[in-house]
């Protein structure tokens, strides 16, 4: 952790809820980094010298004059998500342009806001690329509203569950967190004798707090009202910078000795902790002090909007009682006075609340761990595979890693996690594909934040088989389970069997992360003891006239193609899978591509071409299934994205000889690489990110899925070289691909050492019987074996 030299707080005065939150956090910093150069900006002020006492006369009018207005205002914030977003755009567009020279001017290494609009100004900055500083917005509010959340700033800290919650609602796609009450260390339990002995308060008898913010308005007259029909022995009022309101109870104090009326008071806490009760009607600054020094609170009449939010949250988190009108307050403070046991369950409800939320100095010593969220613009095939991703079609790509181990005791799975996990905190920060978090918003195009730091423990799990456990229902539930979003897009489980030498590794990744290349190179860098090099898989650049003539004749040849054949596997993807592994001798599918005089790409899909007829050999109605084959489009090697592009190709699986099967498929190969089909695809993806987000994804969900094929087959070429991990030798690699809208099958294949491995994925409803399939490959492998003999 770097500790920063220089801290901005981003707070405003319109109250002083805003800047107690911000001297709180102060407090904290100045303790945690003592040499932390701390600096304060005045978000209202930045916006223009009229705007703090407009402001202010708008908000106090509005509480006071016409409250309906404000609740109006507020309502249409939550229900209204075009009216939230349009404030939010025009409030961050006008505050984040003038904070803009003023952040320059000071350098900060951490901006901690505390002020909705000064947040709104700083998520406008970020989400525009301008700010790379970590910013964390503290809520000085219990309950959170639009304004208050981005999803551009790096953490939010809420006041508890239930406001982090209503902050969620807000913003899905801003991180949130529960946070310690935001006061500063004056604030704790502490004991009410010794309080109320600085007071020069009486130490017996029955005391009420009515604090209702430093400009003292609401129903503080009525709050006193029933605080003295209850009973009540001691009536504090603090009336802050009400001099009207202080001046009118110090008349009726004359007549009631009870009511103890004050102007602005400096030791709020020890006038708190006096208190049996506090009794307020807003939720900001003086209900939060009150729950930091456990003290129950009533909310009584609360203000309109945020207020009246606060007040009902409070009371829905356990911490707060809300009282409507005059009689409420009067018979909530006397069940209090008259029964103890009351008034304790109270105080520890708000103790409770206090030690599972921690310390608020140690919160804010955290924020130096922050990551800046500072957004990347997707690539157009990064972006295509989340606007395809569906919840019955989520677009995770992963690999089961067969390991052999050097020892088959119990042990041995545990260790294996060990060294992992110890390898992902040391490598996965500098490397690219797994140290990005994706950030997706309803109505624009999604983008990658950079993650700085990664917590092995989120990504890594183990499971550990009994001795009856089927291995095939884990593998399942792992592919199956959709990926965390408040986090990088991928996840590992070490799966070993006790008395047990072998073990798998089992990843899973958003496909927008990457391709099968781009996560093998990944993979093996992250994990592997030593890490082995990688040969190229380059291309030569095409000339542009080149480029445009092969994207000219690919448009063509996609378009004569038409829509995919009719029949055979497909239907409505329901999100069910099931995965089945296979693998082959390396040397021969070498060996026989060879023989037959083909790549080692149309072999196998030859032999997947004989598979799929096998599988009902008595089809007579669709002689080709289509099939999209992503191919290498990129020169060089890349460490992050999507750099395949496809081509489609018709699989001849109608009845022939394997010999000419094999023969026409890698013709077809041959035709669609060489007709443009890869330059093509690559241009219509890039052509596409102009569109607007809502029409590209419409877009792109209409053209990926079984209109236009009916199966995926990925052939990636691996590595042949022996490597280990955590001195267990990889054997084979079984990459697992995702499906298409309505697609049944998808098929992948890697050469690994002496192996290749195929990993089908199919939609348990579409091709419930993955299994007869998969058996159906290594026979279609030996009659493409015995055809090149019998040619021979």
């Amino acid at each position: 952790m770097t500790e920063p030299r220089r801290l901005l707080l981003v707070s405003a005065t319109i109250g002083e809820g805003h800047n107690a939150t911000a001297r709180a956090v102060e407090e904290a910093a100045r303790r945690s980094w003592p040499g932390c150069e701390v600096s304060w900006l005045d978000a209202l002020r930045a916006m223009g010298p009229w705007v703090p006492r407009t402001f202010g006369r708008i908000y106090v009018t509005n509480v006071q004059s016409t409250p309906w207005l404000y609740d109006f205002f507020y309502a249409a914030l939550w229900r209204q998500r075009w009216f939230a977003n349009g404030c939010r755009r025009f409030v961050g567009a006008w505050a984040g342009r003038r904070l803009r020279p003023l952040l320059a001017d000071e350098h900060p290494d951490l901006i901690v806001s505390t002020y909705p609009m000064g947040t709104a100004g700083l998520a406008w900055l970020r989400a525009r690329g301008e700010l790379r500083t970590p910013v964390a917005a503290v809520i000085s509010d219990f309950a959170p509203h639009p304004f208050w959340v981005y999803s551009a700033i790096d953490r939010h800290y809420a006041m508890s569950e239930v406001s982090a919650g209503a902050a969620d609602l807000a913003e899905p796609a801003a991180v949130n967190t529960v946070s310690a009450p935001p006061v500063v260390a004056a604030f704790h339990p502490r004991d009410k004798a010794e309080a109320r002995r600085a007071c020069g308060l009486p130490q017996a008898g029955f005391v009420v707090l009515i604090s209702c913010g430093s400009l003292g308005f609401g129903s503080v007259d009525r709050a006193v009202e029933a605080a003295l029909r209850a009973g009540t022995d001691q009536v504090v009022v603090v009336c802050g910078h009400n001099d009207t309101l202080r001046e009118r109870l110090l008349r009726r104090a004359e007549r009631d000795s009870r009511i103890d009326p004050l102007g602005w008071v400096d030791d709020m806490a020890t006038r708190t902790a006096a208190a049996d009760v506090v009794v307020t009607n807003a939720g900001g600054a003086t209900a939060l002090e009150a729950l930091a020094c456990a003290r129950p609170v009533l909310m009584f009449e609360p203000i309109a909007g945020h207020g009246r939010a606060n007040a009902e949250l409070m009371e829905r988190a356990g911490l707060a009682e809300l009282c409507d009108d005059e009689p409420a307050l009067a018979q909530a403070l006397h069940r209090l006075a008259t029964e103890p046991g009351e008034l304790h369950n109270a105080e520890q409800r708000m103790l409770r609340h206090l030690r599972d939320t921690g310390e608020f100095a140690d919160q804010v010593a955290d924020m130096a761990n922050l990551d800046p969220a500072v957004p990347e613009r997707m690539r157009a095939q990064d972006t295509f595979f989340v606007h395809v991703t569906t919840p019955q079609v989520a677009q995770q790509t992963g690999a089961v890693l067969s390991l052999r181990g050097p020892a088959a005791g119990a042990e041995w799975g545990a260790e294996l996690a060990a060294r992992v996990s110890e390898r992902i905190a040391a490598r996965a920060p500098e490397l690219p594909m797994v140290s990005k978090r994706l950030v997706t918003r309803r109505h624009r195009e999604p983008h990658w934040v950079p993650v700085r730091r990664l917590a092995p423990e989120q990504h890594l799990r183990r499971i550990t088989l009994g001795e009856h456990d089927d291995q095939e229902s884990a593998e399942r539930e792992f592919f199956s389970t959709p990926l965390p979003t408040d986090r990088p897009p991928w996840e590992m489980a070490v799966l070993h069997r006790p008395g047990s030498g072998d073990s798998a590794l089992l990843v899973k990744m958003h496909h927008s992360l990457g391709d099968g290349l781009v996560m093998t190179s990944t993979l093996l860098r992250l994990l592997c003891d030593e890490v082995p090099d990688l040969p190229e898989q380059s291309r030569p650049a095409i000339p542009r006239l080149r480029y445009v003539t092969a994207v000219l004749r690919g448009m063509l040849s996609l378009v004569t193609a038409g829509p995919a054949p009719r029949g055979g596997l497909g239907g409505r993807s329901t999100g069910a899978r099931r995965f089945a592994w296979k693998e082959l001798d390396a040397a021969e599918v070498e060996a026989e591509a060879r023989a037959n005089g083909v790549s080692r790409s149309a072999l196998l899909l030859g032999m997947v071409a004989e598979a799929l007829h096998r599988l009902d050999e008595n089809n007579t109605h669709q002689r080709n299934f289509r099939t999209m084959v992503p191919r290498k489009a990129r020169p060089g090697t890349e460490d992050f994205g999507n750099h395949a592009v496809a081509v489609t190709v018709d699989l001849p699986i109608g009845p022939m000889s394997p010999r000419r099967r094999l023969a026409e498929v890698a013709a077809r190969l041959d035709r669609a690489q060489h007709r443009g089909q890869p330059q093509a695809s690559e241009a219509v993806l890039r052509g596409l990110r102009l569109l607007p987000a809502p029409l590209h994804r419409w877009v792109c969900r209409r053209i990926y899925g079984r209109n236009f094929f009916q199966a995926i087959v990925s052939i990636m070429p691996g590595h042949r070289t022996p490597v280990h991990i955590a001195g267990a030798l990889l054997r084979t690699v079984y990459p697992v691909l995702p499906l298409a809208d309505g697609m049944a099958l998808a098929i992948g294949t890697i050469g690994w050492g002496r192996t290749v491995g195929v990993a089908l994925t199919t939609d348990a409803a579409l091709l419930p019987d993955v299994d007869k399939l998969a058996d159906q490959l290594p026979s279609a492998f030996a009659a493409l074996r015995l055809g090149a003999q019998e040619g021979a």
